[in-house]
């Protein structure tokens, strides 16, 4: 039986319909369940859903300026 860290953690391969059968019945299960996942999973679509429509498209001015911090930031991290 999954916990419900086992959905939160496998809640973007669902909604991205990368689960294999057992997978996807397992979380179902647990889904039918718990209503605080089913909560979950329904705010982290409504989410998904409405980034594209949070912000305008960033210019490749402000692409490259966080290229460019990504890239010289990048030995900092293991």
């Amino acid at each position: 039986m999954l916990k419900c860290r086992d959905v939160v953690n496998t809640a973007d391969q669902l909604l991205d319909g990368d689960m294999n059968h057992r997978q996807l019945l397992a979380i179902k299960m647990h889904l039918l369940m718990c209503s605080h996942c089913r909560r979950y999973v329904r705010q982290l679509r409504a989410l998904l859903r409405a980034i594209p429509f949070m912000y305008k498209k960033a210019s490749d001015t402000e692409v490259s300026k966080v290229m460019e911090h990504v890239h010289s930031h990048r030995d900092n991290y293991p």
